[in-house]
């Protein structure tokens, strides 16, 4: 009997680990993956990548979704879907805020609904929150791993790059970090009541002053420094769906 796969993402409807990992990039799905107890490759369709695998005794899904919320939010609702209830959002971003270096990690309290999606879905004024807890449990990961850390709202934003309209209206806004697909997790958690939150690993500065007025002409995301930021981080990620476990009543 043929097995029952979701319509977009061809992930199965049953059988995978309750506990998520989302990060972009398949290939750094594959590097997550890989620090798993027994981790197999579930499916990958598009740029949708899952494995599965175990952290420390805990079943744990690893899945990727692609660069921007409106193909990243079809991955989160149909982990829900399939049964997944806890979602950490393992990504990059750029530092808006003095005191953020290249590597350390961010910690969302809550983010700018300007992801290009949520607005066709709820009213501006509906929040994207992380849920207590997995603020507590990432920043107690980061603390222990000994990881520099931040904690903020950051700015999700679907334009990657700037164009004609002011790229900062939220300069001033006190905002630690801009991404790209967060709210879009937030969101579709608190709608779905799921435990959501995210930590982003600093690629580049994108204070006001620091904006290359060439697009992206002086950014890079390769450096080693951003490297071992990611290897810290991932370590943190699953580390803290442990505790997310360890903590629930």
């Amino acid at each position: 009997m043929p097995q029952d796969l979701l319509p977009v993402t061809r992930i199965p409807r049953t059988g995978l680990p309750a506990h998520a990992i989302v990060v972009g990039d398949p290939a750094r799905a594959a590097v997550v993956a890989a620090l798993l107890d027994g981790a197999e490759e579930v499916s990958y369709h598009r740029e949708y990548r899952v494995f599965s695998g175990g952290w420390k005794g805990l079943p744990v899904t690893v899945a990727s979704h692609g660069v921007g919320a409106p193909g990243a939010i079809l991955l989160f609702q149909e982990l829900a879907d399939a049964g997944v209830h806890t979602f950490l959002r393992f990504g990059t971003a750029g530092a808006m805020k003095p005191g953020i270096g290249d590597g350390e990690l961010v910690i969302a309290e809550a983010a700018v609904r300007d992801d290009g999606v949520t607005h066709q879905l709820l009213p501006p004024e509906y929040p994207a929150v992380s849920s207590p807890e997995a603020v507590f449990a990432l920043q107690r990961a980061a603390r222990e791993a000994g990881a520099p850390h931040h904690r903020g709202i950051v700015w999700t934003r679907a334009a990657f790059q700037p164009g004609l309209l002011p790229f900062f209206p939220y300069g001033g806004a006190g905002l630690a970090a801009i991404e790209m697909e967060l709210s879009a997790l937030l969101v579709t958690a608190s709608l779905r009541g799921l435990v959501a939150g995210g930590v982003l690993v600093v690629d580049g500065a994108n204070a006001d002053e620091l904006v290359d007025e060439q697009g992206t002409g002086g950014y890079d995301p390769h450096r080693d420094v951003v490297a071992a930021g990611v290897e810290r981080g991932a370590v943190v990620s699953l580390e803290a769906l442990r505790l997310l476990v360890e903590q629930s009543p």
